[in-house]
């Protein structure tokens, strides 16, 4: 299985990027799963349910989120129309959506996406490695393929998570930070591993953002409002092969298109 995970989708600038590059990008590298985390969709903060509904009509099999997506409140609703988008599972019992979803590739092999959140720096929310315990035991033996996004602000707790999940996932990619690394490994018992995927958006940008606004604000420690940057935008993410039989990951690179 070749897989494509996309790091954060900032704004209408990186819906534009994945909408115009995505179908050819996805032809020309023969991918069977492409999987997108879009928690900064709408203004670069958040998703509301148009753009939700705008990503999903996209060659885009998955959506997953972090701690941004309750930015908007008519995305509690809109979990109850669809499976493909994912929050957070280790947010508190009650919380609308789900963190992990079984799906199935064009060629019918099925694959498991799990969404969890650091604690380090983040909000208070349950344990990620206790969580991830306990939807692992969910997933049918069968579905061999097990994706994470872990969405967290520490590189220390992303590799953390990475070895804790060694040879019971296929890969775990770190989102939130938008800053993509070059570490790209396969751990000693076959999961895959980037600290951070990177993001979808502008590339003349601190994050995402005007970079004006935001060294402005580390001069004046002043609440300044963000806004998305214009300009050309670029995809990151991470490229990986899987090993549909096993589960276990055959390659992983940091990948940049658009």
């Amino acid at each position: 299985m070749k897989l494509l995970f996309l790091g954060d989708i900032v704004g209408r600038s990186g819906r534009k990027a994945v909408s115009d590059s995505l179908r050819a990008v996805r032809d020309a590298l023969a991918l069977d799963v492409v999987i997108a985390n879009a928690e900064n969709a709408t203004g670069g903060i958040g998703l509301n349910s148009k753009g939700a509904k705008e990503l999903l009509s996209m060659p885009l099999d998955v959506l997953t989120s972090g701690n941004h997506i309750w930015k908007h409140k008519d995305i509690f609703a809109f979990f109850q129309e669809t499976t493909r988008l994912l929050r957070p599972a280790n947010y508190p019992a009650g919380a609308p959506g789900s963190g992990l979803g079984i799906f199935q590739a064009k060629d019918g092999t099925p694959y498991a996406v799990l969404n969890l959140m650091g604690r380090t720096y983040m909000d208070a929310v349950d344990c990620p490695f206790q969580t991830a315990d306990r939807l692992l035991a969910e997933i049918p033996e069968d579905v061999k393929v097990r994706v994470v996004d872990f969405h967290a602000e520490a590189t220390s707790e992303k590799k953390a998570m990475g070895y804790y999940l060694d040879g019971r996932v296929s890969a775990v990619f770190g989102t939130h930070t938008h800053v993509q690394t070059n570490d790209p490994r396969i751990l000693l018992k076959g999961t895959a591993a980037l600290t951070d995927v990177g993001m979808c958006g502008p590339v003349d940008s601190i994050i995402g953002m005007e970079a004006e606004r935001i060294v402005g604000r580390f001069l004046s420690r002043l609440p300044v409002r963000f806004e998305v940057a214009k300009g050309p935008a670029r995809l990151e993410g991470a490229l990986c092969e899987i090993d549909a039989a096993t589960g276990r990951a055959v390659s992983i690179r940091p990948w940049q298109g658009g």
